[in-house]
């Protein structure tokens, strides 16, 4: 290997590829400097790095060439013959196999800690799909709880403590040293809101709900759940108790929120107001019975039952029309008596109802930021789209596309969705998130769907709270 010996060794960089390989026998590095020079050198190593082709080889000649520039007192070949001198250095050695392990390790950290982009990459041409399906960090709800709260529309300041709370949900996933520090810095930004803005929290309450609405507020200032209790957990470092107190103080606010949103903050379109619709929340609960005789099994242990309880929240306030007309068919006993089906990720409703009941609604979706839905409209998850209510939860409700058009919902057959992250982008998301009219979430019985089978019966269907929030077609706002 032919190396030219550098002029000066000052202020030189050096980096040795990663992919450089070792070789252990006693091997001999044969240097030989320009052809008019008389001088040759040489240094036996018991490992030799191997140059790759990489932009860092002239660096690598050079590191090489500095080195032997300063053995040059050591030996000298005679003048004019063509041979080559080893030189035994084991001091050498060692120094120079030191200094390709740290300078393998220094890169190794630098590599790992600040990658360098690929020749070409241009990361202002990601597509957003690739931030949202293949983002840990997608803040997607992950239970019906908090995708119902997400959904609330409030008061503007009730938004802003319940996101600086929210934060803490996902600071608690972290596994091992958990950022307190920030979670205080969450809970005080959170307070201070509530304390300074209180006759605006409490403003957006109506007068005949006042009185609840102080109960609450007080509850959340200094109950046994709220945020003061929980800014001294944060300081106990407890995170338990933390959060236990979290999950009290998010049900208070979501408490407030539904004071604050009575109805609608939107106009459906003209062609829909003589549809079905839900003005607020409203929960139904099914009871499900085995096809063969066989019972469920509770999922905390006990007694093994014949019937099961399913209650599901359903969200006006996001797909008015969609839960009004399911609500409507289930206060007609559209439900009652209806045999279930399974597939992998969902459990079924019977398509054998008749057609004609239930009206024909379009597709449904409230993107999220957005203030009403988009109709006949799926969302765009490549270009950033998320729902409102999103799909990707398990229990959650959703109709099932009409026969005939993708753009309208059936009239009658829904789906609880049975969410695998197995069937999900690396972000959590379901691939068909975006797709459906999801319009509510199971929030008790969730241990029963997975327990489901083709064949089992829905006993029956009840509208148990809100019903003075759904508006029927002879009804006007």
């Amino acid at each position: 290997m032919m190396i030219s010996p550098a002029k000066t060794c000052n202020n030189l960089a050096m980096a040795v590829s990663l992919s450089s390989s070792i070789s252990s026998p006693k091997v001999s590095i044969n240097v030989a400097v320009n052809p008019s020079a008389s001088r040759r050198y040489c240094v036996s190593t018991r490992s030799m790095i191997l140059f790759s082709r990489s932009p860092a080889r002239s660096l690598q000649r050079k590191l090489i060439s500095c080195i032997f520039s300063k053995l040059e007192h050591l030996t000298e070949c005679s003048g004019h013959q063509k041979i080559i001198t080893k030189l035994y250095v084991p001091a050498l050695e060692r120094g120079v196999m030191r200094l390709g392990a740290t300078i393998s390790v220094i890169l190794v950290i630098i590599q790992l800690t600040s990658p360098v982009p690929l020749p070409g990459w241009d990361p202002s041409f990601l597509p957003p799909a690739k931030a949202v399906l293949y983002s840990p960090d997608t803040k997607v709800p992950r239970t019906g709880e908090l995708a119902l709260r997400k959904a609330i529309p409030a008061n503007t300041n009730m938004k802003s403590i319940q996101n600086s709370l929210e934060e803490l949900s996902y600071l608690l996933r972290i596994p091992q040293r958990k950022p307190y520090g920030t979670m205080e810095g969450n809970v005080k930004k959170a307070l201070k809101i509530a304390v300074d803005e209180k006759e605006s929290i409490l403003a957006s309450i109506p007068a005949d709900q006042k009185e609840n609405g102080l109960a609450i507020y007080a509850s959340l200032i200094d109950g046994k759940g709220g945020l003061q209790t929980l800014l001294g957990y944060i300081k106990d470092k407890d995170p338990d108790k933390v959060s236990v107190a979290l999950a009290s103080s998010l049900d208070s606010i979501a408490q407030l929120e539904l004071l604050q949103a009575p109805g609608l903050s939107f106009l459906l379109p003209a062609q829909y107001t003589n549809n079905p619709r839900l003005t607020g929340r409203a929960i139904v609960e099914f009871v499900v019975e085995k096809g063969d005789g066989s019972m469920f099994t509770p999922q905390a242990g006990g007694v093994p039952i014949k019937a099961a309880t399913i209650q599901v929240v359903l969200d006006g306030y996001s797909a008015p029309l969609t839960t009004g007309n399911f609500a409507k068919l289930v206060v007609d006993g559209a439900y009652d008596g209806m045999k279930l089906k399974c597939t992998d990720q969902a459990v079924l409703s019977d398509s054998g109802i008749n057609k004609s009941i239930g009206y024909s609604v379009p597709l449904e979706i409230m993107p999220s930021g957005q203030f009403e839905p988009l109709y006949k409209t799926t969302l765009s998850i490549q270009d950033g789209e998320l729902p409102v209510l999103p799909l990707s939860v398990y229990g959650a409700v959703a109709m099932a596309h009409d026969d005939v058009s993708e753009e309208y919902s059936s009239p009658n057959q829904f789906f609880f969705y049975l969410y695998d992250k197995s069937y999900s982008g690396l972000g959590g998301l379901s691939f068909d998130e975006g797709q459906f009219s999801v319009f509510g979430y199971t929030t008790i019985g969730r241990d029963v769907l997975p327990q489901i089978k083709t064949g089992d019966i829905v006993r029956s269907a009840k509208l148990v709270d809100g019903q003075d929030n759904l508006v029927l077609p002879s009804e006007r706002l």
